[in-house]
């Protein structure tokens, strides 16, 4: 059990035992009250601490003062949440405040609870195969990996997919640039000669409106398949999904299976759908008006200019109340295809693809015919979550709905969209790239069409040698493995709604709350508990009895104290920033431990102490790293 659940459980027993009162029962369909525990800023106050005398007052009607006074003797009389409690306080006006007995805290096991069996398939990454992917992608990856291991920390099966879509207008634009853009600088890899083709074509666009039929021409040839337009596309789209999986496998990235567009609609997953969907009242063809012609999905009540902004988003320029699944030409728009996509995760469609290997540890969707069932090793979740920024809300919405309006409750109330603040670049970023910034804005956005971006790749590289520059011992960890663990840190600390406003000067320093410095206070450890092994014959074992402890001793046990509870916080709103605030206090108070006491110095018994705390931070810690998905160095 987790230290706050335990402490919760015995204070909501004492209550009910002094007041016959059940406080999960209901009043105008709320709690009448809630134990909430905090760990208060100031030890003084105690290691956690309760309001629920004050909320109990409005229940009870007695002064809150007495109410704490009573839960406290109650607490008292019960043995003190079984000998864990060392003292408890009553504080004005109301708080109850427990000091830890820290000797009974490390001597039992507080965990993290498993979850039940269950499956998730968890989508992220999902760069669209036309060029190289730019760290606005990489935000995506990094969270969505690392969600993946807080739910793997939880004893969640994840079966992790990155959808390629190898039949939208990027990679049309691609394919049409290569044809009718003639470019010849020199690249060292393809994506990067396809980013510059990609920016080429849109500025061929401005003065050759007809290249935009050519688009046309092409998305027809890609989804009919079997074509030389169809081959080169795909030849392209291969090309570059290898080279962007190579580059997230440098950030310790992995998937379990590639799910191509182009089968979803060849294998006839979209017409699946379409049948489904025929028989609901809410989905029709538009005879009149400007959506004459066209599928949609009716909505509804709804708001309007929420949907307008994501229909523009989509290219729409107008508000809309219904969702376009087929347009009018009869090409599938993005959310049709993702609705049958979905139907499929959830086990819904009576369909399944052909699968075979894309490399070690990876399928890759194909033919039916081509490829070779894997006795339902994909899909069937039971809950699916999608990585997807926060500009696609709304096409997430209608994929929701589509499952409400096909009778799917139970499995549109488990589809989760984990939305995110979009990457953009600093001015002072923008200007190294060449745009213009004399508007005084305070960020500026990448744009693909305007080749306006920092790739993947050349970050890294950057990274790397600001590592190299700064390190006076090349041995240990490589400065590559660094340098991703630091671009991985940096984009994971910030709330996911937030806005990252990408500076390269910032994103390459390697002091405060970086990726670096949790990894040196790792490698600290590591080499603290080896001296002590090697030096002083000391392995770590819980001592029979705690000193007195020393100021910055008593701050890292109750920062300790907080891990599993912070673990559960972090699956439970599926948060990887959480875990990156945390991890950078632990290393923090650690630092401040290492250098206030000396811990292969002095008595015994202190020695013994130091090292038994230094091999519980080192363990926490590790375990932060393993979960945002970074190294655990043993030396740096």
């Amino acid at each position: 059990m987790r230290l706050q659940t335990f402490i919760i459980t015995h204070i909501e027993q004492a209550i009910t035992r002094l007041y016959q009162l059940s406080l999960n029962s209901e009043e105008g369909g709320k709690p009448q009250a809630a134990v909430r525990i905090e760990q208060p800023s100031h030890m003084e106050h105690g290691d956690y601490s309760t309001n629920i005398a004050m909320q109990l007052a409005k229940v009870l009607r007695k002064s809150p003062m007495i109410l704490a006074s009573e839960i406290a003797a109650q607490l008292e009389q019960e043995g003190k949440l079984e000998q864990l409690v060392e003292k408890i306080e009553v504080a004005p006006p109301g708080f109850i405040n427990l000091f830890i007995d820290w000797s009974v805290w490390a001597s039992r096991d507080w965990q993290l609870e498993q979850r039940r069996a269950q499956k998730a398939i968890v989508e992220h990454t999902s760069i669209n195969p036309n060029k190289s992917a730019h760290i606005g992608h990489l935000r995506n990856a990094c969270i969505g990996d690392s969600i993946v291991r807080l739910l793997n920390r939880a004893g969640v099966q994840v079966e992790v997919h990155n959808y390629i879509d190898d039949l939208g207008n990027q990679l049309a634009d691609t394919v049409v640039g290569m044809l009718h853009t003639p470019l010849k600088n020199e690249h060292a890899r393809f994506g990067d000669f396809c980013w510059d083709v990609y920016s080429s074509l849109h500025r061929e666009y401005k003065v050759r409106p007809d290249l935009e039929q050519e688009r046309s021409t092409v998305l027809h040839a890609l989804e009919e398949g079997h074509n030389n337009t169809a081959w080169m596309g795909m030849l392209v789209a291969e090309r570059i999904v290898r080279e962007q999986l190579e580059e997230m496998e440098q950030f310790g990235i992995g998937y379990h299976l590639l799910v191509w567009e182009s089968n979803i609609v060849r294998e006839g997953f979209w017409d699946a759908a379409f049948q489904l969907l025929q028989q609901t009242p809410q989905f029709k063809q538009e005879t009149a008006g400007k959506l004459a012609g066209c599928w949609v999905l009716k909505q509804g009540d709804t708001n309007h200019e929420a949907q307008g902004d994501a229909d523009q988003l989509e290219g729409d320029h107008e508000h809309q109340l219904d969702k376009v699944l087929v347009r009018s030409n009869g090409i599938l728009t993005y959310t049709a295809k993702d609705i049958a996509y979905h139907l499929w995760k959830f086990g819904l469609l009576g369909k399944d693809f052909g699968y075979k290997r894309f490399a070690d540890g990876l399928y890759t969707t194909t033919a039916a015919s081509l490829g070779a069932p894997v006795a339902d090793a994909f899909g069937h979740a039971d809950t699916v979550i999608n990585v997807i920024d926060a500009r696609q809300a709304y096409p997430q919405m209608m994929v929701k709905q589509a499952l409400e309006v096909l009778g799917f409750q139970d499995q549109a109330d488990q589809l989760r969209h984990i939305s995110y603040g979009v990457v953009s670049l600093s001015p002072r970023s923008a200007a190294d790239l060449g745009i213009d910034t004399s508007d005084g804005k305070s960020a500026y956005a990448m744009s693909g069409r305007q080749g306006i971006g920092i790739k993947i790749s050349r970050l890294l590289d950057l990274m790397e040698q600001v590592i190299a520059d700064n390190r006076s011992n090349p041995d240990g960890l490589s400065s590559r493995l660094i340098a991703a663990a630091s671009i991985r840190y940096y984009l994971l600390r910030f709330n996911l709604q937030t806005e990252v406003v990408f500076d390269l000067q910032q994103a390459t320093e390697i002091s405060g709350n970086t990726g670096v410095y949790l990894l040196y206070a790792y490698a600290r450890a590591s080499t603290l508990m080896h001296r002590a092994s090697a030096e002083h014959g000391i392995t770590p074992q819980l001592p029979a009895a705690f000193p007195d402890l020393h100021r910055a001793e008593y701050a890292l046990l109750r920062q300790l104290a907080l891990w599993p509870d912070t673990l559960h916080a972090a699956v439970e709103e599926l948060s990887p920033s959480l875990i990156c605030t945390y991890a950078h206090e632990l290393a923090t108070l650690f630092n401040n431990f290492y250098g206030a006491c000396p811990i292969l110095k002095g008595d015994d018994a202190s020695k013994a102490f130091r090292v038994w705390l230094t091999s519980r931070f080192h363990e926490t810690l590790g375990d932060a790293l393993n979960t945002l998905g970074l190294p655990t160095p043993e030396r740096m």
